[in-house]
């Protein structure tokens, strides 16, 4: 019984090349559809990364508005109304201490600007609106959020990766 079975072992070859072919085959085409779907994933957690910053930085400016007036609203002309409007810059969100230093996933060696990047402060009757505009520290002022949208409302489309 052990012969018999020895000797059916000693019978069976490797893979034919067609085998071998096939199998790489699969794989190529497995591999094809599977890296654009990681490299679309990356992308979305570093936009998802960039709308939690700018968030924060919301909240921060919310933070800071109500505990002592940190911004100073001036009022401007828009569209034939009066908006009463103003800056907070991410850096003295930093320096006031109601935000930590934030990493930017998209290039951590520059960070985001510390003068560029800012909240703007907008009052509207009794209301704050609150919009974000990041912008990476590289000397190529990379955008990453636009302030057309207000903080609490981001969505991915909002996000320019460069």
């Amino acid at each position: 019984m052990l012969k018999k079975l020895g000797q059916k072992l000693k019978d069976q070859r490797g893979l034919t090349l067609i085998e071998l072919l096939a199998v790489v085959v699969i794989l190529g085409i497995i591999a094809a559809i599977a890296i654009p779907s990681i490299g679309g994933l990356i992308n979305n957690s570093k936009k998802d990364a960039h709308i939690a910053t700018a968030q924060q930085m919301a909240n921060a400016a919310r933070m800071a508005v109500t505990a002592d007036g940190l911004v100073s609203l001036g009022t401007n002309e828009v569209d034939g109304e009066s908006v009463t409007s103003g800056q907070i810059k991410l850096g003295e969100l930093v320096t006031n201490g109601y935000l930590e230093e934030v990493e930017n996933p998209s290039d951590k060696e520059n960070g985001y600007s510390d003068t560029g990047s800012y909240v703007e402060v907008e009052k509207n009757g009794n209301n704050y609106i609150y919009k974000v505009k990041l912008v990476g520290g590289a000397e190529n002022g990379q955008t990453y959020i636009t302030t057309a949208t207000e903080a609490k409302d981001l969505k991915r489309s909002n996000v320019t990766l460069k």
